[in-house]
């Protein structure tokens, strides 16, 4: 069965597409997988798949972030 699809386009800094390009090839997608897997996911959540805000959470340091593993799941 054949899926009804539709044309898009959208203007982006050229470098970071070739940026994001590279990394995505590692990946094995192509920077229209990206953008169907994104909107897959704005559709099942019924939002973006990450907060935007203007303050953001902070990054854990190493120590933290290994201590907030084995909190979540346990010593490994």
């Amino acid at each position: 069965m054949a899926t009804n699809t539709t044309f898009f386009r959208a203007r982006v800094p050229a470098d970071r597409l070739r940026k994001a390009g590279k990394i995505l090839e590692q990946l094995g997608m192509k920077p229209g997988d990206a953008f169907n897997m994104l909107l897959a996911q704005i559709e099942l959540r019924k939002g973006l798949p990450f907060d935007v805000t203007t303050h953001p959470t902070p990054v854990l340091s190493t120590n933290d972030q290994a201590s907030a593993w084995t909190e979540a799941l346990g010593v490994y």
